[in-house]
């Protein structure tokens, strides 16, 4: 039975090394490695404090190849459209060796993909996953570098669960043994948005905690519109509301804003709705230590742009896209995620 075993696990590694393989087809690079690669990076936008922290990863990666790569980066402003153009105009130029950016639009990666396709040049997606991996797969110079959005929720849940666990009786305002939360989405069709929405909840529940959902937003992963948003929920809810779930740090920061205003999460002995979200920013963490924000989870912008960086270097010099790195694929054979590294609550 045992050798059987190893001789099944030997077989499903060369399967999957060999599907691999084929669909990077190794290809001698045009660049010239003795000349600076010239690197194009499409960031949806710079109002966005994780954006931020992803393109701050990719200059310290350059001042750390100082001579080797030249990194231009365009803020596409979230819009499609803008990045569209931004693409249109790099290809057109012949500018760039490899094009890397997260979508401004989930949606619009098969036109990105196809572009780059036509032009040959390695492109690959970061951050915002697309709908359909199959867009990826469709070029074999295209990958995609993110993380597993389920684990995000499922960690946003752990911190509410051991907050529910210590405050109960302060959480649980009506006693009905119900934790009536407000939630604040990304955009609707993002899966990202979708997984941490879900496995938040769902983690709650498998751990015995019966949930309610006061109200829920679509705040487009933006600190102003969850601001907004919160602020009419809680003229409406506002004594009702015992927690509130937000799918990344900038929108929690919005929800605190309105909280603080009406004077709650102001820490010390002021009255404290818990409050967790996603990215541990540098204003989150600060929040949290205040005893503001209850929790956070971090999503690591340094190593997710060190993968995007790494595996991109590869293709433009027609080597296996993982050779020489610590990544590996997944299931789909074309998309790297990142862990989570942890929870940082107070």
């Amino acid at each position: 039975m045992k050798k059987f075993i190893r001789v099944l696990t030997v077989t499903i590694f060369f399967i999957i090394t060999t599907n691999v393989t084929i669909h990077y087809k190794i290809t001698y690079g045009s660049v010239n490695e003795e000349k600076p690669v010239r690197i194009s990076i499409l960031i949806r936008t710079l109002e966005d404090p994780y954006s931020v922290l992803l393109k701050q990863s990719f200059e310290e990666i350059q001042k750390k190849n100082e001579g080797k790569v030249k990194m231009t980066f365009y803020d596409c402003k979230d819009d499609q459209a803008i990045q569209n153009r931004n693409l249109d105009l790099v290809l057109k130029s012949d500018s760039a060796d490899l094009i890397l950016l997260n979508l401004a639009d989930s949606r619009g990666s098969q036109y990105i993909i196809d572009k780059a396709k036509q032009s040959n040049i390695p492109i690959g997606l970061f951050n915002i996953e697309p709908p359909s991996i199959e867009a990826v797969r469709s070029y074999n110079k295209a990958y995609f570098v993110g993380t597993n959005s389920a684990e995000a929720g499922i960690l946003q849940g752990k911190i509410l669960v051991n907050e529910w666990n210590k405050r109960k009786k302060d959480i649980d305002k009506n006693g009905d043994n119900i934790l009536q939360y407000v939630m604040l989405t990304g955009p609707r069709d993002n899966l990202e948005a979708i997984g941490r929405t879900k496995y938040s909840v769902l983690t709650l529940n498998d751990a015995g905690i019966r949930t309610q959902e006061i109200a829920l937003r679509v705040c487009d992963w933006k600190e102003d519109l969850a601001r907004d948003a919160m602020e009419q929920v809680f003229l409406q809810n506002g004594d009702k509301i015992e927690a509130i779930i937000a799918n990344n740090d900038a929108m929690a920061i919005g929800a605190i804003e309105v909280l603080q205003k009406y004077g709650y999460n102001k820490g010390g002995n002021s009255k404290m709705i818990p409050v967790v979200g996603v990215d541990a920013i540098p204003e989150a963490r600060d929040l949290i230590k205040q005893g503001a924000m209850t929790g956070t989870v971090l999503q690591d912008a340094n190593e997710m742009a060190q993968a995007t960086y790494d595996i991109g270097l590869n293709l433009v010099f027609g080597r296996p896209p993982l050779e020489g790195t610590k990544y590996t694929f997944d299931e789909t054979g074309v998309a790297v995620r990142i862990p989570y590294k942890g929870i940082y609550s107070e």
